[in-house]
């Protein structure tokens, strides 16, 4: 029995854990998943300090005795009285009695003097210690992603190390006697396997590791061959072989290799025949053979699966609401998948989109599911979009302030 989309999600976080943990120098560390909490222990700024080149003053007057010069990095500091002023520059230490920092264009020298060309509000120009970031404040949380903006926090904390998950080993294998691999000629009657290479940089892409394990012929055996050396992995993706067929041989090589089945179809056009199931540690994915929905079925399912082990908090699908540009049908017992192009302020779904079409995701940056129920969407329709290209940016210029 089939199940729905959002029931396949459940039954895949159901049963999943997450991949373990290992120790990298900071360096190292930008797009890992973050496996520990850290707070801060040094304060941002770490004193309090002048914002700009000027003045440090005492007191709200028009004319201030120059006492002294404090440069960034200076350790000593001034007891000023009422009048008083150091110049300072910018990042150094102000003294404890400073009441403002005037740049030094408004003002005006006079020998050891500077007289006030246009005043400053009490606390101008002046950065407090902590305002940045305080001692005991979250720096970064078990399951974020880190980020370059990351690093440089990390950095400024005196971190060199960090706790992070493991990269995720995907298992790729190819099956079927009609498929070639792209290095190899090919005959009549045969095509070439473009599911292997795409599943595999796909999973590059999302931050895994992988390996090609082999191309099978249409042996049970075969296949238990290719899935015995592939059980030291966290993830075995697949496709085709699933469906009914007197050739599909790969649900009884993974039956046979001890794989536990929690479902083995999904109410989703395109590619319904997709499998999900367990050996031992290592979670298996035998998606549809035809291109579209093996990608699509990858980009519902097995990219969640992915984010999900992975060790990131944030793992569910999140979406786009925006509207449609063309008017679609969608007469279906189960949900429709339809790709297309969100350009910013709108979905345009392709035309021609197909279960065996290989060219349809390399021309779009997301989808959008139909539930079962709906019939129609209408040009102008509320839609949601699932991004999956999201280097998000545009052909032409667009002004983009607000």
């Amino acid at each position: 029995m089939a199940v729905t989309i959002f029931e396949a999600l459940k039954i895949i976080e159901e049963n999943i854990k997450r991949v373990t943990t290992q120790v990298i120098p900071i360096e190292n560390a930008v797009s890992r998943i973050s496996a520990t909490n850290l707070y801060a222990t040094n304060a941002l700024p770490a004193f309090d300090n002048s914002a700009m080149d000027g003045y440090a003053l005492k007191g709200e007057f028009d004319k201030y005795k120059i006492v002294g010069k404090i440069l960034a990095g200076d350790d000593h500091t001034y007891d000023l009285n009422d009048g008083e002023c150091v110049k300072i520059l910018t990042g150094a230490k102000i003294p404890l009695e400073t009441q403002s920092v005037i740049p030094q264009e408004n003002t005006k020298i006079l020998n050891t003097y500077i007289t006030v060309k246009k005043a400053v509000k009490p606390g101008s120009n002046i950065r407090r210690r902590g305002e940045d970031i305080n001692e005991g404040e979250p720096v970064l949380k078990n399951g974020e992603t880190i980020k370059a903006s990351t690093i440089a926090l990390l950095a400024s904390q005196g971190i060199t190390h960090i706790d992070v998950y493991k990269k995720i080993k995907i298992a790729v294998f190819a099956s079927g006697s009609e498929l070639k691999l792209h290095f190899e000629t090919l005959k009549d009657s045969q095509i070439y396997n473009s599911n292997t290479p795409y599943l595999l940089a796909r999973a590059f892409e999302l931050g895994c590791e992988g390996d090609f394990i082999g191309k099978s012929e249409d042996s049970v055996d075969s296949l238990k061959e290719l899935i015995k050396s592939s059980l030291d992995y966290d993830i075995i993706l697949t496709s085709g072989g699933v469906s009914v067929g007197e050739a599909d041989y790969t649900k009884e090589a993974f039956l046979e290799s001890g794989m536990e089945i929690f479902f083995s179809k999904v109410e989703i056009k395109p590619g319904k025949p997709t499998t999900f199931g367990k050996i031992g540690k290592t979670l298996v994915l035998n998606l549809p053979g035809n291109p579209l929905a093996c990608a699509v079925n990858f980009e519902i399912l097995g990219k969640f699966m992915i984010n999900a082990i992975s060790g990131k908090k944030a793992f569910y699908h999140n979406f786009i609401n925006t509207t449609i540009t063309k008017e679609i049908s969608s007469k279906r017992p189960v949900s429709n998948v339809i790709a297309g192009y969100f350009d910013g302020s709108s979905f345009d779904p392709l035309q021609k989109q197909a279960p065996g079409m290989v060219n349809v995701l390399n021309r779009c940056n997301g989808i959008v599911v139909i539930d079962k129920k709906r019939d129609l969407l209408k040009r102008g329709s509320d839609v949601k979009f699932l991004p999956i290209d999201w280097n998000f940016t545009s052909e032409r210029f667009k002004e983009f302030t607000s």
